[in-house]
């Protein structure tokens, strides 16, 4: 799925790219991770459980797959595209894409899987309704309901 979701801006910064003057691989993981938290940052998710607007608080990264099409080869801004595919019982599976600042380039996507863990087990514990209530907009329900995803 690619209608809908969130565009956030992310920065390239020199010392982003390798010796070849291409942002370095392990960097795109990166530019995504700031996407996403600047998205959850907004609505007021912190890592520190007194200010969090909600209580799931540690998400650990599972899994996260990258596909590289077209390198990027020089610093400035870029556009991370995201949604979330599903959200189960304890983990979400996002989907995205970097694409150029303005957007007619696709130069990596995969997908990101989330577990939600209890700060003091760090056992796999389901959402709670609060962080599920905020996700909704991103889940494929709410992006099918969007025009620009509706079929011509």
């Amino acid at each position: 799925m690619t209608a809908g979701g969130v565009h956030e801006t992310v920065q390239v910064h020199f010392d982003d790219l390798d010796a070849m003057g291409l942002l370095h691989n392990s960097r795109y993981a990166v530019l995504v991770e700031r996407a996403i938290g600047a998205f959850w940052h907004r609505l007021g998710w912190a890592a520190d459980p007194a200010r969090s607007a909600f209580r799931d608080v540690l998400m650990a990264v599972r899994e996260f797959k990258v596909t590289y099409h077209v390198p990027i080869a020089e610093p400035g801004e870029q556009s991370v595209h995201f949604w979330l595919e599903r959200m189960g019982r304890t983990s979400g599976v996002y989907g995205f894409r970097v694409l150029s600042a303005d957007r007619a380039t696709v130069h990596a996507e995969g997908y990101r899987v989330n577990v939600n863990l209890d700060p003091a087990t760090f056992r796999p514990t389901p959402f709670s309704d609060e962080i599920r209530e905020a996700a909704a907009p991103l889940l494929p329900t709410a992006l099918a309901a969007l025009p620009e995803a509706a079929p011509c």
